[in-house]
């Protein structure tokens, strides 16, 4: 069993939206009051303690309002920022602006509710108008309501349902994330960076002059203010579903993925690969992947100028288009990290394409 999120558009009335944007204010008030108060006390005495909910409501009655499994899962998630913080993982933890998107989190006690696929009712708030564009079957553990910059709102449903592995397949595949190019594979293929955001700069720019020019606190400013927000939601969208459909058609087609870990995010790419049965193997960043000759494994280290697009190897005389050749690298990379992990012949072997005489695989 695995959990896995839902994203709809929900439509509240007015009511409902009076009672998600009083959630979102506690929670995001609860979250910064605590953070400032916590920090505050462990300069004071050296020690980390934990603030709940429960010790505010006194002195803010507001918060005995909204719903209380969101005020705990602020809580949690405070928790897990500054576990992160103290284990060094990230920086201190950011406070929460209105200015950005806005959500609250509440968990499933039984009594989350679809009334014939149009409606959802969540604690608190019964009847929310929803666009239920897919189904699922499974357990809805938790619910997370949002409110983008552009005025829309959208509902998150945390579902634990059975893991759909797909059917097992022979192809690996090196990725190498390039300059002029989103993606260049070890088969040559290169995947278009459509650079959504520089083509739409000039709309950009002009909506942006006309919002610094406005009044604040204006009707017609605010409206401005939607409008570039929208524009840029846009833009997010174009590139959110580019990355999805190009990271789904990856993992459709692959049984093994080998990337660099050049610590973006990758996470769309690994969270598909564990949902679908599929594995994939980071490369070290300091794996000198463009340097290499896929050949003959001659390291050419006048490659580290990145205006080089193009090389001929010095001793095999092998010509590389640079991109390519380090999918390919990347790709003999991985594969040697599973060969040394011991999951290879086993693992591999089981994809009925690897030849079980040969200690290396022969690269596709």
């Amino acid at each position: 069993m695995k959990r896995r999120a839902y994203k709809y558009r929900i439509y509240p009335n007015t009511e409902q939206k009076e009672f998600f944007a009083k959630c979102f204010g506690c929670v995001r008030f609860f979250y910064n009051k605590s953070l400032t108060d916590m920090n505050e006390i462990y300069k004071t005495t050296g020690k980390f303690k934990d603030i709940t909910p429960a010790s505010y409501k006194e002195d803010y009655p507001f918060l005995k309002e909204v719903d209380s499994l969101a005020l705990s899962n602020a809580q949690l998630n405070r928790n897990t920022a500054f576990k992160a913080f103290f284990s060094h993982k990230t920086g201190f933890p950011k406070f929460k602006s209105k200015r950005n998107d806005q959500s609250y989190t509440t968990n499933n006690q039984g009594s989350v509710k679809f009334s014939n696929n149009r409606y959802i009712s969540i604690p608190k708030c019964p009847r929310i108008r929803i666009k239920k564009h897919r189904d699922f079957i499974g357990i809805i553990k938790s619910i997370t309501v949002s409110r983008t910059t552009d005025n829309k709102y959208y509902m998150s449903l945390l579902v634990e349902e059975e893991t759909k592995h797909m059917e097992p397949t022979d192809k690996m595949i090196g990725l190498d994330l390039g300059l002029k190019e989103l993606i260049v594979d070890s088969n040559g293929k290169k995947y278009k960076n459509h650079k959504y955001l520089t083509k739409s700069q000039k709309k950009l720019a002009k909506e942006q002059r006309k919002l610094s020019k406005m009044i604040k606190g204006s009707n017609n400013r605010n409206k401005q203010r939607i409008k570039v927000a929208k524009l840029h939601k846009h833009i997010q969208n174009q590139r959110n579903d580019y990355l999805h459909k190009l990271s789904k058609k990856i993992i459709d087609e692959n049984q093994i993925i080998c990337i660099e870990d050049l610590k973006v995010k990758d996470s769309m790419l690994i969270y598909k690969a564990d949902w679908y049965g599929r594995k994939v193997i980071k490369i070290p960043s300091t794996y000198p992947s463009s340097q290499l000759c896929s050949i003959c494994s001659y390291k050419n280290s006048l490659t580290k100028d990145l205006a080089i697009r193009k090389w001929t190897c010095p001793k095999c005389g092998s010509i590389h288009d640079r991109d390519i050749n380090a999918a390919k690298n990347i790709l003999s990379k991985g594969i040697e990290i599973l060969t040394k992990d011991g999951t290879h012949p086993d693992s591999l072997l089981m994809l009925g394409s690897l030849d079980s005489s040969s200690k290396k695989p022969p690269l596709l």
